[in-house]
């Protein structure tokens, strides 16, 4: 996966277009694949809750941030109460127009490209749209080559990348999250304007342990019938550096190569895939 999008709507009333169109006065938070998209929600759906892991314990991600390119996806949020959540993957150009120009907050969580490789490679396989993708030195290939779902995660996150200094834009790493968790959460709170007490973020940072994050999963019965279907685990491991025990000293280089022509002129100090 490459790069996802949850956002916080505000949708006026009677206003009911299919949200890959339009989607009217949304506040946001954003782009990633599987880079911690699910984590972003659980912690999300904690702040808003005050702390409270009743809401995560009992109803689904999918449900809690339905998938804005989703048929459903539009039809979940469309009726309830502001404030409104959705996710997405969708490129920057793709994305609804009408977010651009409301006042809408959007969260925009990355991962280390490498671990998104393997992660997304384990993800997507199950579902079998490529044969020879069982392979993991052809998912390799056609991932640098942006012959994936979604595309290129260069030109994902590149694309969002120019959204960086509005102040309806906020980018995290996941490996920010593994880092420092609470920093990452009161970094969050302060984005959204959503004050917590000391007491109600150690509940969030509890609860959005990947641990406790797994238990609930299973409390609520995450999977979507398609992915129970095809096998699918929405949660593996959780860690970083997993890329190390997957990548040939070839493909190392390759890879290392690609990423510095592809991502030549921004600055790396927004992504401290290093540091975790």
């Amino acid at each position: 996966m490459l790069s996802s999008c949850l956002a916080i709507l505000r949708l006026p009333r009677g206003k009911h277009q299919t949200p890959c169109r339009e989607v009217p006065e949304p506040e946001l938070p954003a782009p990633g694949e599987a880079k911690g998209t699910h984590w972003m929600i659980d912690i999300i759906s904690l702040i808003y809750s005050n702390g409270d892991p009743s809401w995560i314990k009992s109803v689904p991600a999918w449900k809690r941030f339905p998938w804005i390119e989703m048929k459903n996806g539009f039809e979940l949020i469309k009726n309830k109460e502001d404030p409104r959540f959705l996710t997405s993957h969708l490129p920057v150009h793709l994305f609804p127009k009408s977010y651009f120009s409301s006042k809408a907050k959007m969260i925009y969580i990355a991962r280390n490209p490498r671990d998104v490789i393997v992660s997304y490679y384990h993800f997507i396989n199950p579902f079998a749209l490529d044969s020879s993708w069982s392979a993991f030195e052809n998912f390799f290939e056609s991932f640098l080559r942006g012959n994936v779902v979604y595309g290129s995660w260069f030109d994902h996150i590149k694309g969002w990348l120019s959204m960086r200094n509005s102040e309806k834009f906020l980018f995290l790493t996941y490996e920010e999250l593994h880092q420092d968790l609470k920093v990452s959460v009161e970094k969050i709170c302060r984005f959204l304007r959503k004050k917590l007490s000391e007491e109600e973020i150690s509940s969030v940072l509890e609860n959005a342990s990947f641990q406790v994050m797994e238990k609930h999963r299973l409390e609520n019965n995450e999977s979507i019938e398609y992915l129970r279907r095809n096998q699918v685990v929405l949660m593996r491991k959780g860690i970083c550096g997993e890329w190390k025990n997957y990548f040939t000293v070839a493909q190392m280089e390759t890879f290392n190569k690609l990423y510095q022509e592809k991502m030549e002129g921004l600055d790396q100090d927004l992504f401290p895939w290093n540091q975790c």
